[in-house]
């Protein structure tokens, strides 16, 4: 036994410290142990080398350093007295990063500083799980890669990573979106085979998929409910939006993009007469009524320019009337007589006769309103009456809310085709539900995901004192995290990025977390990307998204830091809340059936030879 493990150190020894200077450490390496393999036991060892782990024996304490560089240090010893030519040394460049107790635990930091002449060693399969073991015995492990270098089994933890925020980056190609899936996938697969009843339950995913990524059939599982909106015609498939979820105030104001002082209270006051207003044939009557106390005070002002405005307000609700197939003006029996600075109807001064206001065009239109049984276009019609009772009231003028309601109408066929107000069915009718973005302009795909996830926080937040949680995850978070667009205005962008950091940094405690993946961290809210807790960083070249990951994530050391640009596909640096230390990990790779659908195209296949029978249908 003895032998044994004499024998194991004596082939598993590197060399010594020479050197102590605060946690820098060099240690001279054996002349004997300078090959890049070892053989033992019948396993091929890789030797140490920059990026590798030691253990440095103290005692009973094993100290665990980062080799961090290596150079050769001159002997005294020559060669030959007369050649004075002198051997060199290999020595290593240290930082420690840990230790392991008597108990076998490892611990992150220092705790003690070798001395000079403690032996170093390559770490043994033990040690290396001892360092990257996770996951406690009760825990439920996620296996989904293995240490880079040493090339062994590493088990992700479900509790301190889904439980947690998470950033995900890298390159187009880099693995990012195996990554995102093989999280996802796994974590699905351990907690159905843990309590399938439970987890479908108390525990809801949503994903954001820009690109259509993970919409396949077999990707992250085959149980999910998938939401392929199109805002190019009207076959997609619609989220199910109660007329109630639609008229909630931050909807409305989302889909306005509602500026924060004026169009956002103008919005709540609408919203507000919508539902003293009511609907059925009781609330069009109500309508009926308010339309024509509106009109006998616009029809008596002896303010041309305000009584046109109100009068175009008007003709955004009343319908129009045709004869003959010709339209018949609202204001065809209208003449403003400018001397009088009144309105005359048929002739008539109204302002002197205001019973003659019941004979115009426009009184008379009223009674053929209708409410149109679709939600957009009667809250456009109530936010239009809101209006004139604002211009009215001198509470607010057209320049400052019109561009609301606009916004409102151009959205409307979209909003149209992306949600189904007469659905009230829930959307997670599967607790794991994909929105497919992909052919989605731009403008809803950054609305649809505020929008959304403002509706499940929301929700969330309501049941907060139940054992539920939710996961957002958003593919090319980019797309609506960026603090850069010039497509926008500033106080939308504001709000939307505001809002996205009041889900990251407080939704933790509501059993919110959110997941972010994106080829360019640079382009997102620094806020949000210091805010989470665990860190898969794939190949980055970008000096801006390298700078950026440097500050958002302190802990990574400048070894691992400056190995980034250069990580292979498929391996990525994992750093967080859920390790003591930064890790380089080989994730696995998924297979090709439950891949997102993010490979790219070759041009081979695009065009294959005129020999190839069979031109592949994914091209």
């Amino acid at each position: 036994m003895i032998d044994a493990r004499l024998q194991q150190e004596a082939v598993l020894r590197v060399g010594e410290v020479t050197e102590v200077t605060g946690r820098r450490i060099s240690v001279t390496v054996d002349k004997d142990k300078n090959l890049s393999e070892l053989f033992f036991e019948g396993d091929l060892i890789r030797n140490v080398a920059v990026g590798s782990y030691i253990d440095i024996r103290k005692g009973f304490f094993s100290l665990i350093g980062k080799v961090d560089g290596e150079f050769a240090r001159p002997d005294t010893t020559y060669l030959a007295e007369a050649s004075k030519v002198p051997n060199s040394k290999r020595s290593l460049s240290i930082t420690l990063v840990g230790y392991v107790d008597r108990s076998g635990t490892f611990y992150g930091g220092t705790k003690e500083l070798p001395l000079v002449g403690n032996e170093a060693f390559l770490l043994t399969s033990e040690k290396v799980h001892q360092i990257h073991n996770l996951v406690s015995e009760d825990a439920i492990p996620l296996n989904v890669a293995v240490s880079d270098y040493e090339g062994f089994e590493i088990s992700l933890p479900v509790d301190g990573l889904m439980n947690s925020h998470i950033a995900i980056f890298g390159n187009t190609g880099s693995g990012k979106s195996n990554t995102v899936a093989l999280l996802y996938q796994s974590y699905i697969k351990a907690m159905r085979e843990r309590n399938q009843t439970l987890f479908d339950q108390r525990v809801r995913i949503l994903f954001f998929d820009f690109n259509g990524e993970y919409s396949r059939e077999n990707c992250l599982t085959t149980e999910k409910t998938v939401y392929n909106l199109s805002t190019r015609h009207d076959q997609g498939d619609k989220v199910p939006l109660s007329n109630a979820g639609f008229l909630d105030f931050e909807t409305i104001a989302i889909l306005a993009d509602a500026t924060e002082k004026t169009q956002r209270p103008f919005i709540r006051r609408a919203l507000d007469e919508a539902n003293r207003i009511g609907n059925g044939l009781q609330g069009q009557e109500h309508l009926h009524n308010i339309l024509r106390m509106q009109i006998k005070q616009i029809l008596q002002m002896a303010d041309k320019e305000r009584a046109t405005l109100l009068i175009d307000y008007m003709r955004q609700v009343l319908p129009e009337r045709v004869e003959e197939g010709v339209r018949v003006p609202l204001e065809i029996d209208l003449e403003w007589h400018n001397m009088m600075a009144e309105f005359k109807g048929n002739g008539t001064f109204l302002r002197s006769n205001p019973d003659e206001i019941l004979n115009t065009e426009l009184y008379r239109r009223v009674e053929s309103f209708q409410f149109a049984n679709d939600i957009i276009l009667d809250f456009i019609s109530i936010c239009y009456v809101q209006l004139v009772w604002d211009v009215l009231s001198n509470r607010a003028q057209n320049e400052h809310i019109a561009p609301a309601i606009n916004k409102l109408k151009s959205k409307q066929g979209d909003i149209r085709k992306v949600f189904d107000p007469q659905n009230v069915r829930d959307m997670f009718d599967r607790n794991v539900v994909v929105i497919n973005l992909h052919d989605v302009n731009i403008e809803m795909k950054k609305t649809l995901p505020l929008l959304i996830s403002k509706r499940v926080y929301q929700e969330q937040k309501d049941r907060a004192d139940t054992a539920t949680a939710l996961s957002i995850v958003i593919d090319e978070a980019h797309n609506i995290l960026s603090y850069e667009s010039s497509r926008e205005a500033e106080s939308w962008k504001d709000y939307r990025l505001e809002t996205f950091e009041e889900i990251i940094k407080e939704g933790r405690k509501f059993g919110v977390f959110v997941t972010v993946s994106s080829q360019r961290p640079s382009d997102i809210s620094q806020t949000i990307t210091s805010q989470a807790h665990n860190y898969f960083i794939h190949r980055l070249i970008n000096h801006r998204d390298l700078q950026s990951i440097a500050t958002a994530v302190s802990y990574i050391d400048k070894i691992t830091e400056e190995s980034i640009p250069t990580l292979p596909t498929g391996t990525c640096i994992f750093s967080g809340m859920a390790g003591q230390m930064p890790m380089k990990l080989a994730m696995r790779p998924l297979p090709d059936m439950q891949q997102p659908k993010s490979t790219t195209r070759k041009l081979s296949n695009i065009v294959p030879s005129m020999q190839a029978d069979v031109i592949d249908p994914e091209f």
